[in-house]
């Protein structure tokens, strides 16, 4: 088992890799991190140092992604750097491919259905940060630092969700979110949470277009 001391060199030598704003910054990464434990808890098996690491270094090609204009996959790209970082560190060896295939396969809009515990779970409390309060609060961060419009009701949600969100927040929901179903989820608790969260969102939406339309 990986100490204590690993971690937060690990976490310092990170940072730089982190958007400060914008939806995903190391806050996502600290989030995702704790619900893969919590999701562990109910689990067999899981190896955590595969585990935690893999939470840790999701998303360290995500700035990257943002500033070649998407024309790379964090997923992908992650999984390499992620090799290149741990080889140089005392993380063991024979568990690098481990955490690289979790952080390849964390994507939702990939759609790949995970073959290791670790990525299960990974997948999983990834797939939960974009339900619930925390991901309202995400999509209109997103959308904000990219002047999006919050909503226009002349503008239709697009039918296929390409990894680009660019017509508006509320359309969001409806082209991405609202498709991450509960019983999409790898694990029983993933999908106990992830029920809640939807539920919520469903509210949400509920309330938004009729206080828009000045219903309520």
């Amino acid at each position: 088992m990986l100490n204590k001391e690993f971690f937060n060199k690990l976490i310092e030598r990170i940072q730089p890799y982190f958007e400060e704003t914008g939806g995903h910054e190391f806050e996502h990464t600290e989030r995702v991190y704790r619900l893969c434990q919590t999701i562990a808890e109910t689990e067999k098996d899981v190896d955590l140092d595969i585990l935690k690491i893999s939470a840790l270094l999701h998303d360290i090609a995500r700035k990257k992604q943002e500033e070649m204009n998407d024309t790379i996959c964090h997923a992908i790209e992650g999984g390499k750097m992620a090799r290149e970082i741990l080889t140089k560190t005392e993380f063991p060896i024979e568990k690098v491919d481990a955490v690289a295939y979790a952080i390849e396969v964390h994507r939702y809009s990939r759609k790949i259905k995970p073959t290791t515990k670790e990525a299960e779970i990974l997948q999983d409390a990834d797939r939960l940060e974009a339900l619930g309060a925390v991901a309202i609060s995400r999509i209109f961060t997103y959308n904000g630092k990219r002047n999006i419009k919050i909503y226009d009701p002349k503008i239709s949600p697009k039918e296929q969700y390409n990894g680009e969100q660019n017509t508006t927040a509320i359309n969001h929901f409806y082209e991405k979110i609202l498709k991450i179903k509960p019983e999409t989820f790898n694990t029983p608790k993933g999908k106990e949470l992830a029920k809640e969260r939807y539920d919520f969102i469903v509210s949400f939406l509920d309330r938004f277009l009729k206080e828009w339309d000045g219903k309520e």
